[in-house]
């Protein structure tokens, strides 16, 4: 019986079939690997918004996790409904933002809740659609009403009350506040009906969010919206006034970050943890002024904090 060269008796296998049987496996256990390699090495994408906080914020993200050894790209300079796109569709993978904003702006949600009650919500409806809050700062970087203080000092302004009985014996006061809060559901508006006062057109001057602490400190305005945590607020010697009806919920600064991310990268949770753990209203109001009044470089900023706070080397 003639037996073909090319077809292997039952049971056994030629030696240049096993050859290329052993390629072909070494060929895709490095497939395999690469594969592995590629997903660990995955770039991460890390969001911020448009004023200094966030700048820091996203800056610090960033070299802490580049210093874990992770791929990370970064995008800031947003506003909160574009960032908050962004993750929605997967263009951005972690941003730091805050409860109020999420709680009101993205949610809807109008009710009237403490800080901890404003994160549990928000926990659980942003993760129904994939995003994962994790544990918040201390940083309550929450809205405010800020005058000059020597105008506070002068006409005895405490309170967001006070001022609006002082507007409304001086109806042609000028009231500064940035792009979005005007049209928000969270903003103007609201707070009108909440104080029971209302600003006309005439009244009101929208302009970044920075330039309404320098139209402050040369009284080109006699009002303005302020962030608590901001440092020009002491560096500028302005007044922020107290909210006497509760009007601004909370806004604790917090990492977010898409579930696909977390899945693929089990020890990121922990570590961002660890870096909003370090995180608190004082800490971030230095860091403020260190931008915005001292002029120091943002990367410059966030890479001392990060030393200073043993979470690089």
């Amino acid at each position: 019986m003639q037996v073909s060269l090319f077809r292997p008796l039952a049971g056994v296998v030629p030696r240049w079939m096993q050859r290329l049987g052993a390629a072909c496996l070494a060929l895709a256990v490095m497939a395999m690997g690469a594969m592995s390699a590629t997903a660990h090495a995955e770039t991460l994408t890390v969001g911020g918004k448009n004023f200094t906080e966030q700048l820091i914020l996203s800056e610090m993200t960033t070299q802490y996790l580049r210093s874990k050894g992770y791929d990370v790209e970064l995008k800031n300079g947003l506003g909160s409904v574009v960032m908050r796109q962004g993750m929605e569709s997967d263009q951005l993978d972690i941003v730091w933002e805050y409860t109020g904003t999420s709680l009101i702006v993205y949610n809807k949600v109008t009710e009237k809740l403490d800080p901890q009650q404003t994160y549990e919500r928000v926990k659980d409806l942003d993760g129904k659609i994939g995003l994962v809050w994790l544990n918040p700062s201390t940083l309550n970087n929450t809205y405010a009403f800020a005058v000059p203080g020597n105008i506070a000092r002068e006409y005895g302004i405490e309170t967001v009350s006070q001022l609006i009985d002082r507007f409304r014996a001086n109806p042609k006061m000028q009231f500064a506040f940035d792009f979005e809060f005007v049209g928000r559901s969270d903003g103007l508006g609201p707070m009108e009906r909440c104080y029971d006062f209302h600003l006309a057109r005439r009244n009101i001057k929208q302009m970044d969010p920075g330039l309404v602490y320098t139209a402050l400190k040369n009284a080109q305005i006699d009002a303005g919206l302020v962030y608590t945590s901001d440092g020009r607020n002491k560096g500028f010697d302005l007044k922020v006034l107290e909210d006497d009806k509760g009007f601004f919920p909370a806004y604790a600064a917090t990492p977010v970050v898409r579930q696909a991310v977390l899945d693929a990268h089990p020890k990121l949770a922990d570590e961002l943890n660890a870096l909003s753990a370090k995180i608190n209203n004082e800490n971030m109001r230095d860091m403020n002024a260190m931008v915005d009044i001292d002029h120091r470089a943002v990367s410059r900023v966030a890479s001392d904090f990060l030393k200073q706070e043993g979470l690089v080397q």
